[in-house]
């Protein structure tokens, strides 16, 4: 191998696609007007931002007024979360509750811990020892006073997919038996755009959310899909963009960047799976080879073609991602936006394993430019750290 680096944190991040930076180009300097503007250069901008929402739109099959911008995943998941409460909130509705899962992102996660100190109930489904949150547990929490249910489509460091189809069946069948607007269903697709299906229609999903920064577009930008119809209200208050629910001045060369990169992905996603399927078994089975101490953490086939976390008996993680790093591999222990936990991941801790467990979890994700050389250099270095560790 060449002193080149071997990027296996795809997960956390991506390059920035050079189709993705010849789109950007002109709206940093040449096409730089206000699009709320309405003098030439504004007009340019806002006409730029409408056909980035109408491409959007193309993919999720939704209607292109239903694209909401924002300024990445964690502000598209607070907004899907507490916008809903708000909502609610107006109708003087006491004792609202959200159903989620106890492996959501942290975004999550941390949204709805707020919401709790201020009276709202929420249940945090725990996935099977693979993983996979079960339908039915989601079904038995739903009641009438069930606002909204945040399941995401694909676990960011587990890689596991969920029956997103199958629990928006059962929310529509529960709002139909009562014939009821709620509860809204929203699904985290993040880790999914690159290799997933986002037909917003087939989902059953009222409310979804992307992230530019994973599927090789720019930082600093994202997208809340809302149904037509959805009452939310806004967290960010100033202008009327965005229909008004997202106030702030749109950031043009970004929007035009995170719809080209949609595109692409969605152009690759079918052949870009099947290379990296035959990649990750492969690099599975080779790791388990190495020593009875590493274990595959999730579900072996229901998972995403470019996951591969494993636990490996008697290492610290964080120390092993070092020595990766040392060996010019980039790895991580978990999502990059709960790095550096006392406790350990709290994924692998909902699959029932013990916090030593959690903090002997390693993941790697590989992504567009991972060839099998690269996973071959990885597989003999892990297999030589290995050896120092007793």
């Amino acid at each position: 191998m060449s002193k080149k680096r071997i990027y296996l944190d795809n997960a956390s991040a991506t390059p920035v696609d050079k189709r993705v930076m010849a789109a950007m180009a002109p709206y940093f300097s040449r096409d730089f007007g206000n699009p709320s503007a309405i003098h030439a250069e504004g007009v340019a901008a806002k006409k730029a931002i409408e056909n980035a929402r109408k491409n959007i739109a193309g993919v999720l099959k939704s209607g292109a007024g239903e694209i909401i911008f924002t300024n990445g995943a964690t502000e598209s998941l607070n907004f899907a979360i507490r916008g809903t409460i708000l909502a609610w909130g107006k109708h003087k509705i006491k004792n609202p509750e959200i159903i989620t899962s106890a492996i959501e992102h942290e975004a999550v996660l941390g949204a709805c811990r707020a919401l709790e100190k201020y009276g709202v109930k929420v249940h945090y489904v725990k996935p099977d020892e693979n993983g996979i949150i079960k339908v039915g547990d989601v079904i038995k929490y739903l009641n009438k006073n069930t606002v909204l249910v945040s399941i995401m489509y694909a676990n960011n460091e587990i890689g596991t997919i969920q029956p997103i189809k199958e629990i928006g069946r059962a929310i529509k069948l529960f709002k139909l038996s009562r014939s009821a607007n709620y509860p809204l269903f929203h699904t985290d697709a993040v880790q999914a755009a690159n290799y997933l299906n986002l037909d917003v229609n087939s989902l059953g999903v009222q409310l979804l959310t992307l992230n530019s920064a994973k599927i090789y577009g720019p930082k600093g930008v994202g997208v809340l899909y809302v149904k037509k119809g959805t009452e939310l209200e806004p967290i960010i208050y100033g202008g009327g963009q965005e229909r008004g629910l997202r106030a702030g001045t749109e950031n043009v060369p970004l929007i035009v960047g995170l719809a080209k990169a949609l595109s692409v992905a969605q152009e690759m996603k079918d052949r870009e799976s099947k290379r990296l399927l035959s990649l990750r078994d492969y690099f599975i089975t080779e790791l388990l080879s190495l020593s009875p101490r590493v274990s595959l953490s999730g579900d072996k086939d229901s998972r995403l073609p470019n996951n591969v976390n494993i636990s490996i008996d008697g290492i610290d993680n964080e120390f092993f991602v070092i020595r990766l790093d040392e060996a010019r591999i980039s790895a991580s222990t978990q999502s990059a936006c709960t790095s550096g936990g006392e406790k350990g991941s709290h994924v692998i801790l909902s699959l029932g394993k013990s916090g030593k467990k959690a903090k002997e979890s390693v993941r790697f994700s590989l992504g567009r430019f991972t060839t099998k050389k690269e996973i071959d250099y990885a597989i003999k270095t892990i297999g030589n750290l290995l050896k120092t560790f007793n």
